[in-house]
């Protein structure tokens, strides 16, 4: 028979970061007279901790997102109180239990992929798999799919993740590709995945996006009837920054150097 030391067995058996906490919990199963249980149950807690948190790294690498936006950092106070209560509603995680998407509009600045980022971050931590891109670069990808005869793969790519943020939605018309792309998008993710899409037009303007009235229908009617809206109203985050700096700076200038 075979004897292998501690690290060989832990790590034929992928257990090796164990090995990370084991010397502490040595000494607190000593100095506390841990039975064997409960010094292993703290071992196999510190295991799954570690596993958890290499996950949630690699569902963030995934995500693809642009900042590191969270819900945390998220000026609730700019907005309403039916908006700030409807956002703490979406933090809770609801919406993704009962696969309803969000369809986020506003003027520019005033916080869309902010929040769309903090809620995809926020699902992240829930275990759950996310992928933000621009609208724009979906129809780059999904065009260039065409061109190499991969567009079995690119759709994939954006069917499988259990949230998909599309962030600027409507920024021009679509051409029918760019339509016939999304709609098929809309269409395999229907009641069984989720959306979000963020845009600075209001949604009943997304029709005219559409080169075909019918198809613009199809997927608007799957969009709304399985999404909550949220309307962001107010000054421009960007524009309210910049205004910030310069006042900074005026006051730097401004101020008297004693030599």
């Amino acid at each position: 028979m075979t004897l292998y030391s501690l690290t060989e067995c832990l790590k034929r058996l992928r257990l090796s970061g164990i090995l990370e906490s084991y010397e502490v919990r040595l000494s607190q199963a000593r100095e506390n007279a841990l039975s064997h249980n409960e010094w292993l149950e703290l071992l196999l807690q510190d295991e799954i901790q570690r596993r958890d948190n290499t996950a949630f790294i690699e569902r963030i690498k995934k995500a693809k997102f642009e900042q590191e936006k969270t819900l945390e950092s998220f000026e609730m106070a700019r907005y309403p109180l039916k908006v700030q209560h409807l956002i703490r509603d979406l933090a809770g995680g609801q919406y993704l239990q009962e696969n309803k998407g969000l369809l986020i509009v506003g003027p520019t600045g005033t916080g869309k992929s902010h929040l769309a980022q903090a809620l995809g971050h926020q699902a992240c931590r829930r275990g759950k798999r996310v992928r933000f891109i621009r609208a724009a670069q979906l129809f780059r990808d999904m065009h260039a799919s065409r061109a190499d005869h991969s567009w079995e793969r690119a759709l994939k790519r954006f069917v499988t993740p259990d949230l998909l943020i599309i962030d600027d939605f409507g920024l021009t018309a679509l051409t029918f590709t760019q339509a016939e792309d999304l709609y098929e998008i809309i269409a395999q993710r229907h009641l069984h995945s989720i959306l979000i899409f963020t845009s600075n037009r209001k949604i009943e303007a997304w029709i005219e996006l559409f080169p075909d009235a019918a198809m613009g229908n199809a997927a608007l009617d799957r969009l709304v009837s399985q999404s909550h809206a949220i309307v962001l109203e107010g000054d421009s985050y960007r524009r309210h920054g910049a205004a910030k700096i310069s006042s900074l700076r005026r006051e730097e200038n401004s101020m008297t150097v004693i030599p």
